[in-house]
């Protein structure tokens, strides 16, 4: 999973995504999904992790997760706790709701996972001083 990152222009990680899916759901996703299928990754994408399988950004899916965390894996707001550090959503969960309505610009940013990322209690002094 990605967020926008609208000063890059580019979809950085945030977090893989294997949970809160129903039968039916995982039944017809290859089919849902199969448009956006991608024989390499597309330039839009930033990303550390090379999947089997890439797809092009356009689907939003609503997830959600314990908390925010800092990662080594994902790239969504690189360099907050670190030059090898992202952002991550801990123990994601598919909440079943896909967002036909948004495009994938229009779901949440890279800008305000950082955002919410600040403002969890006991973040380091580093990422709490960095203007947003």
């Amino acid at each position: 999973m990605a967020a926008y990152n609208q000063d890059a222009g580019t979809y950085s990680t945030v977090c893989k995504l294997g949970t809160g899916f129903d039968d039916a759901f995982l039944d017809g996703l290859p089919e849902m999904l199969e448009p956006y299928r991608s024989g390499e990754k597309p330039l839009t994408v930033d990303s550390k992790m090379m999947p089997d399988v890439w797809f092009d950004p356009t689907l939003v899916l609503e997830v959600t997760g314990a908390e925010l965390s800092v990662s080594p894996i994902h790239t969504a707001a690189s360099g907050i706790e670190g030059e090898d550090s992202g952002i991550a959503i801990r123990f994601p969960r598919f909440t079943g709701i896909v967002r036909r309505d948004k495009g994938p610009d229009q779901a949440t940013t890279v800008e305000e996972i950082e955002e919410m990322y600040r403002m969890q209690p006991g973040k380091s002094e580093r990422a709490d001083a960095k203007d947003l």
